[in-house]
C-alpha cells in the first residue's frame, strides 16, 4: 500500500524535530524520564507509517497507520506534561504541538477513508 509523501515528509520533519527536542532535554535540562518517553513516541509516528508504506495488506496497512495515529496522540500528552513540569515553555509546547495535531488530522483522515473503502 502506498503512503502520500505528504504524511511521509512531515512524519520525518517532526521526528527530527523530537530527536532535538531530546537532545535539548537531555542536556541543557537534565530531564531524562519524561524526554525519553517522547522521544520514543514522537518519532515511533514517522517509523509506523514507513511501516505502513511496506505493507502487505489493507488490514496491516490500516494497523499500521492506527499505532502511528496513537502514538500522535500520546505525544502531545507527553508535550503538555513537559510544558506543565516547565522543562519546555509554551511556545515551544505550541509549536511541537501545532505540528503533532497536524499529523494526527493527516492520519485520522487516513484511517475515516480505509474505514469508507471497506
Amino acid at each position: 500500500m502506498a503512503v502520500s509523501s505528504v504524511i511521509k515528509d512531515k512524519s520525518l520533519r517532526f521526528a527530527f524535530r523530537i530527536v532535538k527536542l531530546y537532545k535539548y532535554l537531555t542536556e541543557k535540562k537534565k530531564e531524562y524520564v519524561l524526554s525519553k518517553q517522547v522521544l520514543k513516541c514522537g518519532t515511533s509516528i514517522g517509523a509506523n507509517v514507513e511501516e505502513a508504506h511496506g505493507a502487505i495488506s489493507k488490514k496491516d496497512f490500516s494497523n499500521k497507520i492506527s499505532i502511528a495515529y496513537k502514538e500522535a496522540r500520546e505525544t502531545l500528552y507527553w508535550l503538555k506534561l513537559l510544558q506543565k513540569g516547565e522543562f519546555i515553555n509554551q511556545k515551544q509546547c505550541d509549536s511541537l504541538s501545532k505540528d503533532c495535531e497536524e499529523l494526527n488530522k493527516i492520519l485520522f483522515s487516513i484511517l475515516k477513508t480505509m474505514r469508507i473503502e471497506k
